[in-house]
């Protein structure tokens, strides 16, 4: 239940007016308060202190109301009948269903072939996986798409440098044969990984092996039998690679892995709907699409549709792949979740859409997130140098987990360390604002106390564990008078609705993360103070207590479920 929007449904109902409702920062005052009389005072022309103390009986009469009071210049705060909130949070974990349930093509992940996943793409898989579970909890369709980057120059370096490796191989023969069984060749995944980059910094001094690779990536995509058949082989193992990583972070598997490969099969339809309107020009031996406007007071580069070579470029797919979308999934929103650096990118193929009258404007959603930094406030690398592999972070925050356990002088085994490093790693992520930057600390994030992803898994089995000893004496309770604690916790469940709405809405996970935090607190508040098995505790209350326990379970292990947490049974 959306306690929120109920009592806001119901007060405006009654007085006739829209009225804004908020939470005080100090229960004390209320359940909730509204500026009701303070807005309708201006056009009645009455002081807005004497019109809330009229409109007060109206309000009383509302039968979830225990009281209402006037405070200040005209404020009327509300507390809530316990009877009606102990009903109400008997379904706390329940996610209201949208009325207008969308299509939603989610693009995320964005893998490279032949390329070991490094630390940028950890937010697009963390934060996209999030933001799936979300849309799929309110009743959305949700189609998830990992555009891999498998069809552009970075395929023909990869070929370029296994040639340059072994040049005798079939693969680079005039005389190659497509029939021919090939299945001998094959690859470290690890060792291939290493071919892009090698390649790469060869370019950068070599111009001859530059200019040949960029050669290959022409014929690559013009069907030369022998690099499509070597791609054919080395492309399944990258991208088996690719899925141990997505498993490691409990992603939700991707409802597609399709990249630009299948994106540029789709080039004749639409370079037919782009030349029909006129909309390619030349430019150095190019073709582009302009989409710069009259009223644009920045730069706006046009979108390169063939390169030089006849190569079909990344932008160029990014169009075909919207175009295949269409006619596979006919979305209602496409949303891409990529660094916030490729924001002009993004905005330039939207343009092209609407010129294509492919997708209105408001149909496509771009969200650009921070970067993950280091101590020195730079984008965070490894003791080298380099950019962290995402195995690599993976594995420190790992030992950093296991460290800390061993710290403790707990036993655990190795399954539910990994559990606590997976909560580490992913919490950290989603309770920062996607849009912002962060700095990265293993040490900081592994700590099972405060705002961190084990201090939210251990209040989890500390339930789950009264639970385990509760027993017989679980049961459904009537409601009893709560007292403070019991009433603070009970209000904060029954914002569980809201607060899941509110964060796919305005796609920020750390609305969902910071609720498990405020959630996880009240419960430790309620554990400590209100004594639950003891056996001085009077039955009702017991059971009271028990049945709120298991309330608080389901909605923090549905919050848990919905950052790709896992709970394990002990810590």
């Amino acid at each position: 239940m959306n306690l929120y929007k109920y009592v806001s449904e119901k007060l405006n109902e009654k007085l006739g007016f829209d009225a804004k409702l908020e939470t005080p920062r100090n229960r004390e005052f209320g359940d909730f308060s509204t500026n009701a009389a303070m807005v309708m005072a201006r056009g009645a022309g009455k002081n807005p202190r004497e019109l809330a103390n009229e409109i007060l009986p109206k309000i009383n009469e509302l039968d979830f109301v225990e009281s209402a009071s006037v405070a200040g210049p005209g404020f009327i705060n509300l507390k809530i009948k316990d009877e009606f909130l102990w009903h109400a949070v008997q379904s706390a974990d329940e996610i209201t269903q949208t009325a207008n349930p969308l299509v939603i093509d989610m693009d995320y992940g964005a893998y490279n072939v032949a390329k070991s996943l490094h630390i940028g793409h950890l937010r697009t898989s963390i934060v996209g996986d999030m933001l799936y579970r979300l849309g799929r909890s309110l009743g959305h369709k949700m189609i998830s798409y990992n555009h891999m980057g498998d069809w552009g120059r970075s395929m023909g370096f990869v070929i370029a440098w296994i040639e340059k490796l072994h040049p005798d191989w079939p693969f680079f023969q005039a005389d190659f044969d497509s029939d021919a069984d090939y299945s001998k060749y094959t690859f470290d995944p690890d060792e291939l990984d290493t071919y892009y980059p090698a390649a790469a910094a060869l370019a950068k001094t070599d111009n001859e092996f530059l200019e040949h690779a960029q050669i290959i990536t022409a014929k690559l995509q013009q069907g030369h039998a022998g690099y499509n058949a070597l791609y054919n082989i080395f492309m399944p193992i990258s991208l088996a690679s690719m899925n141990k990583t997505v498993r490691l972070l409990n992603i939700i598997p991707f409802d597609n892995d399709l990249g630009e490969r299948n994106a540029a099969k789709y080039t004749a339809p639409v370079e037919k709907i782009i030349r029909e309107k006129n909309l390619l020009v030349k430019s150095d031996g190019a073709e582009v699409i302009v989409v710069k406007r009259d009223t644009d007071n920045k730069p706006m580069p046009p979108v390169m549709f063939y390169n030089s070579r006849g190569a079909v470029p990344y932008d160029a797919t990014d169009i075909m792949a919207l175009y295949y979308r269409k006619i596979t999934d006919n979305p209602d929103k496409v949303i891409y979740l990529t660094d916030k650096r490729q924001s002009l990118h993004f905005e330039q193929l939207f343009r092209v859409a609407e010129l294509l009258q492919m997708f209105p404007a408001d149909a496509l959603e771009h969200i650009g997130y921070g970067t993950i930094n280091g101590a020195d406030g730079k984008p965070f690398k490894t003791r080298d140098g380099n950019a962290a592999g995402l195995n690599d972070i993976i594995e420190m925050v790992g030992a950093a987990a296991r460290e800390r356990v061993t710290e403790s002088g707990k036993k655990l085994d190795d399954a539910t360390i990994d559990m606590i490093a997976l909560a580490a790693l992913k919490f950290n992520d989603l309770s920062h604002d996607l849009r912002a930057d962060y700095i990265f600390d293993p040490a900081q994030i592994t700590s099972f106390e405060g705002r961190t992803g084990p201090y939210i898994l251990y209040t989890a089995v500390r339930l789950n564990s009264v639970l385990r000893r509760a027993g017989e004496f679980v049961q459904s309770a009537n409601a009893v008078k709560m007292n403070t604690d019991e009433r603070n916790l009970v209000m904060e469940l029954l914002d569980f609705d809201r607060t899941i709405q509110a964060a796919f809405e305005s796609r920020a996970t750390d609305l969902v993360a910071n609720y498990a935090y405020d959630l996880c607190q009240l419960v430790n508040t309620f554990y400590h103070n209100c004594p639950i098995l003891r056996e001085d505790v009077p039955a009702d209350i017991r059971a009271m207590r028990i049945n709120l326990v298991q309330i608080a379970a389901h909605v923090l292990t549905h919050t848990i479920d919905l950052m790709g947490l896992k709970v394990p049974n002990e810590m």
